[in-house]
């Protein structure tokens, strides 16, 4: 089953012109369907906003602020909101031109097929493929981003040529092909999938950037991969960094095991590494501007979490200070519009991320610096020197 005529409109997001021409474009032709580059929660989202519906505003920190999650929740939002930035600059919300095609399908008597992956699952695979020095540098170039003063684009339909667009893709895909690979390669796979089993006259509208690829895509149906394999969520190989961070911690219990057992004081060995660990996970916090008692949680839990590879102090920290402070989606839309440090600075959210990732940042120093003024200092007891 395929449509039997297929025009897939390229467009903009928060363009007017674009959402002008996908009106104009299903009023006249009145296809059979209309399929758009959503999936259904962020279908279900925008129309929430446009019905004013009151949506839970409240961001579950301890879900958030937890592995993979924090990063997730960072390149989602700050992403979207990013793209709120700019439709403000251009008088247009972003998503505009998807609700201007379900509209018009509903005038003209269509059907609505929503055809992208559920971003979460694109998220997870897309962070799954990522290294860490791939997250850390994008991570990086989103915070650097609130620093700079570079101007929103003039003209925000030359991001529909070719060069312009071909120019973020090549800059994407340097910084991580694989990434790449799932943000765009496997989204053009789906959609041109979901395109492939309708039939009837079928007009799509997706982002220019997925316009050309999903075309090769449908040109060659035999090298599509499995829907269910697009949709797979595959568990993380272990990798030479996570062998790293097991084997250190390992380590240290091993050293401390043995010198116990061969009747070395290690009394003066264990308070040094809690006073350096805690020691200095406190101090992260104050300087990332925390709460006492959120300070003091770092100070109890960094010891624990330095030889425990799948724990952080900064997520203890990070969510007693969300507790303290409370935080909304209002503060993440706020943190995204932020034009200097001082905004924030006063930004909840903001002030959370900041506190973990001190937090985090102070027991790590503190457990790198225990290699040195703890265990190296055992091992040489151990072996009589």
């Amino acid at each position: 089953m395929a449509p039997d005529n297929l025009n897939i409109i390229g467009t903009a997001h928060v363009s007017e012109k674009s959402v002008e021409e996908v009106r104009n474009t299903i009023l006249e032709s009145k296809p059979d369907v209309v399929a758009v580059e959503l999936d259904a929660a962020r279908y279900q989202n925008l129309l929430n906003e446009k019905n004013g519906v009151e949506t839970d505003k409240e961001i579950k920190i301890r879900e958030i602020i937890k592995g993979n999650n924090l990063t997730m929740f960072l390149v989602s939002g700050l992403l979207s909101y990013f793209q709120k930035k700019i439709g403000e600059e251009v008088g247009v919300k972003p998503g505009s031109e998807m609700l201007a095609a379900t509209e018009a399908a509903e005038e003209a008597g269509s059907q609505v097929a929503l055809i992208d992956r559920d971003i979460q699952i694109t998220l997870k695979r897309a962070l799954n493929r990522m290294s860490f020095w791939e997250k850390a540098k994008f991570v990086y170039s989103i915070i650097a981003s609130f620093f700079t003063d570079d101007e929103v684009i003039d003209d925000i339909e030359s991001i529909k040529e070719g060069d312009a667009l071909a120019e973020v893709m090549t800059y994407f895909q340097e910084m991580s092909p694989r990434a790449y690979e799932v943000l765009v390669e496997e989204r053009n796979a789906y959609m041109a999938r979901m395109l492939l089993d309708l039939d009837g006259d079928v007009v799509a509208v997706v982002g220019a950037g997925h316009k050309e690829g999903i075309y090769e895509k449908m040109e060659h149906p035999e090298d599509i991969p499995p829907l269910y394999q697009l949709l797979e969520l595959k568990k993380r190989k272990i990798t030479f960094t996570k062998i790293i961070l097991f084997a250190i911690p390992a380590l240290f219990i091993i050293i401390f095991a043995a010198a116990l057992l061969k009747g070395i004081n290690i009394q003066g060995g264990l308070l040094w590494f809690v006073l350096l660990t805690g020691g200095l996970a406190f101090l992260g916090s104050l300087l990332a501007g925390s709460k006492l008692l959120s300070a003091i949680v770092a100070f109890l839990v960094a010891p624990i979490t330095a030889i425990h590879p799948l724990l952080a102090a900064g997520w203890f920290a990070g969510i007693v200070e969300a507790k303290l402070r409370g935080v909304s989606m209002d503060d993440l839309a706020e943190f995204s519009e932020s034009e200097s440090f001082n905004e924030l600075w006063n930004n909840n959210l903001f002030r959370i991320l900041l506190v973990a990732t001190g937090a985090s940042i102070g027991t790590m120093i503190g457990f790198f610096l225990s290699i040195t003024n703890v265990l190296i200092p055992l091992i040489y007891k151990l072996m009589g020197m």
